[in-house]
């Protein structure tokens, strides 16, 4: 049996199998977590209020909004995370298979793949994760403010009328419309600039994790792959540590998204709080960025502040990128039966 399966390890995966996997398999993982998505959102994009502790905030969303309330946006954040676990598995994989073929055409016939470098690892990773970023952001951004709802009380100094009202839609193209009206159509790319320094998060965890798994295979004298514990360790490892490098940026990003984030900056500045469903910078303004929220959150709070409902973050990104890393292997497996199937369809399609 053994013997049978070795040609179908090592069939290679085109870019399209290798993004469809991974984006099965970001779909899958993130499902599975989904509620602790919605716990973090709301944690990051709502600092000030009390009992903001991951466990507090899911039994508060369940008595107040029901099951519904925690599976808020979930066929915005699914469409999200396919088109951008897609976007960065193809990405990922036609420049890390172009950049190897490259480098391979420039050794002596016979000779065996060279081995990237961390170095390497994590600039491929990164140049994938922008293209991704470029072309999924607008979801990412509806499925934020979705997540995070219509808290009943923001702060004292912000009435819940600057932030919503009777007009107010929370659904997928009415969240989208508000954007517009309020934003501009550019509003649909809020976040982009710190999401662009977000790529190192998956860069630094794909690059850890190929790093580990290669010496862990070395160890184990060659073996083909990892058994799926393995998988779950190396890749929870991975992404702790992408987390907590990257977390201020993380919670920044939020807050940039949320509905509230005018009317706190208008509070900041002492400035007219605007007003839901018109232009919120008809006066030249510019919306709040990542370094001025960051800046008032380490005056206000301190250090601290940057990695307050951090907890969350890494709790949902451990398990979901666990998860992930465990699934993907199958998942592409199942891609290269589908390509296959295609495959054979189409060949009898051409003799027919």
């Amino acid at each position: 049996m053994p013997t049978q399966s070795k040609p179908v390890q090592q069939q290679q995966l085109t870019p399209f199998g290798a993004a469809l996997a991974g984006a099965l398999g970001g779909c899958f993982s993130t499902a599975v977590v989904y509620p602790l998505d919605v716990a973090k959102t709301r944690i990051q994009a709502l600092p000030g209020a009390k009992d903001n502790g991951m466990l507090s905030v899911l039994l508060k969303v369940y008595a107040k909004e029901g099951v519904a309330g925690l599976y808020r946006g979930f066929g915005a954040t699914m469409l999200n995370t396919f088109s951008q676990q897609y976007a960065y598995f193809f990405f990922y994989s036609f420049v890390r298979s172009s950049y190897i073929k490259r480098l391979a055409s420039k050794l002596p016939a016979g000779s065996k793949a060279p081995t990237l470098s961390t170095a390497a690892e994590l600039l491929l990773g990164a140049v994938a994760g922008a293209l991704a970023q470029i072309f999924t952001i607008p979801v990412s951004v509806i499925a934020t403010r979705q997540q995070v709802g219509r808290p009943a009380k923001l702060r004292s100094d912000i009435p819940t009328e600057a932030v919503v009202d009777s007009q107010t839609d929370d659904s997928f193209l009415g969240v989208a419309r508000e954007i517009i009206d309020e934003e501009g159509v550019t509003g649909l790319w809020l976040g982009l600039k710190p999401g662009l320094v977000l790529t190192v998060n998956p860069a630094i965890t794909y690059g850890v994790f190929e790093r580990v798994k290669g010496i862990v295979l070395l160890a184990k004298g060659g073996s083909a792959k990892l058994s799926p514990y393995m998988s779950f360790l190396i890749g929870a490892i991975s992404k702790t540590l992408a987390t907590i490098v990257t977390y201020p940026y993380i919670m920044a990003k939020v807050r940039i998204q949320a509905r509230s984030a005018d009317a706190e900056d208008a509070v900041e500045r002492h400035t007219t709080l605007p007003k839901p469903h018109t232009p919120h910078h008809a006066d030249h303004s510019h919306h709040v960025g990542a370094l001025d929220i960051l800046s008032r959150v380490l005056k206000k709070e301190g250090f601290v502040g940057w990695y307050r409902g951090m907890q969350a973050q890494i709790t949902k990104a451990v398990i979901s990128q666990a998860l992930l890393f465990m699934s993907k292997e199958q998942f592409e497996h199942w891609a290269l039966g589908i390509m296959i199937l295609i495959a054979r369809i189409q060949a009898r399609s051409r003799s027919s």
